[in-house]
């Protein structure tokens, strides 16, 4: 899907330590603050290190006198942390890859506004095996994704961009997905739609239900 020969040969990569980060919604009315994890036996290229407790997130929503309230900690999918994360202005969380393994465990997971996870993906999920065999690799990572990531503006749902026109959306209540992309079939260009890795149909994007 995204290389048409084999898998390049990984390259080194250097991560800096993991840091608490927050991430306000769009509107500010929420915001979530990730506290990194020390779990790093469960992290790809760890065998051996610590067990830890994954990441955990709190969750802020504003009040009427304008300070943030507490509304839940939760632990997430990431052992150590994920690389980013996104809130939407309704408290709902969804986290991006993890640190030192963009590709590896949980790469896309997406909570509710209580901190409950509603689905999480790894990339067995989104991609067939030999979709995933193409992706390049580094020492640490399988980089299957390449564009930008954000809220969209329906605040419903999140697009990660896999390559030029080509991106998946997830969507904030359900946890359900599609993918999209532009194929060009005799030079006529169709815009395509799936909601599975394997089995997949692909249907026009107009007829294509969440």
């Amino acid at each position: 899907m995204l290389a048409s020969c084999g898998v390049p040969a990984a390259h080194a990569d250097s991560w800096p330590g993991p840091q608490i980060a927050e991430v306000f919604s769009h509107d500010r009315h929420c915001f979530v603050r990730v506290i990194p994890g020390g779990n790093l036996a469960a992290t790809f290229g760890f065998a051996g290190s610590q067990t830890g407790e994954n990441a955990t997130a709190e969750f802020y929503r504003r009040a009427p006198d304008r300070s943030y309230r507490l509304l839940a900690e939760v632990g997430l999918q990431n052992p150590v942390a994920p690389v980013a994360f996104f809130v939407s202005n309704g408290c709902r969380l969804a986290t991006l890859d993890n640190w030192h393994n963009v590709g590896y465990g949980k790469v896309v997971s997406l909570y509710d506004a209580a901190g409950k996870l509603v689905l999480a993906y790894e990339l067995a999920d989104l991609f067939s095996a030999l979709e995933v065999s193409h992706f390049s690799r580094s020492e640490s990572s399988i980089h299957w994704h390449d564009g930008p990531a954000y809220v969209n503006t329906d605040d419903k749902t999140l697009l990660v961009t896999v390559k030029p026109g080509g991106d998946f959306s997830f969507a904030f209540d359900t946890g359900q997905f599609k993918y999209c992309e532009y194929e060009d079939p005799e030079h006529v260009a169709r815009y395509r739609c799936r909601t599975a890795g394997e089995p997949r149909q692909w249907l026009p994007h107009a007829s294509m239900p969440f």
